[in-house]
């Protein structure tokens, strides 16, 4: 498996913890159920997690952004509202389905909106200060290092 695709796994286990503790914190909160919040929290793991690796993977092969410097900000703003939207249908329709209630769904999604584009752009700038999985980005600071120390 390429270094790459770590990167993209991990990233998305990454998230998904940070996510499920915050879906279950929110559903809580609405609902006024600590049960109800586990179940949404939990239902949506797999669902997010796939749904996370493709937009990583549709992220990574999207060259809006990249610079020779590497990600701009404006990219990892980009790919945060995109994320959300996907996040937040996916959570809407599943609080929906589990509290058989669509104002419930679209309650928690609502504040999902706020909290979530917060906690994914935090975490997009962590991991890009991050290289695991990227030899590529490495080599390149590898190299802008050497050329500094070749030039004092």
């Amino acid at each position: 498996m390429p270094e790459v695709y770590k990167r993209h796994i991990a990233k998305s286990i990454t998230w998904r913890i940070i996510g499920t503790i915050d879906t279950i914190i929110l559903s809580w909160i609405v609902t006024g159920n600590p049960y109800t919040g586990v179940k949404i929290g939990f239902s949506e793991v797999l669902t997010k997690m796939v749904l996370y690796y493709l937009h990583e993977r549709i992220w990574f092969n999207i060259k809006a952004g990249v610079t020779k410097n590497g990600d701009s900000r404006k990219r990892h703003v980009a790919k945060t509202f995109t994320w959300r939207i996907v996040g937040t249908i996916d959570t809407m329709l599943l609080a929906w389905w589990i509290s058989g209630n669509p104002f419930t769904g679209l309650k928690i999604g609502g504040i999902e909106l706020v909290t979530k584009m917060i906690l994914y752009y935090f975490h997009e700038r962590a991991w890009y200060k991050y290289d695991f999985g990227l030899q590529q980005r490495r080599n390149r600071e590898l190299k802008k290092k050497n050329f500094q120390y070749s030039d004092e």
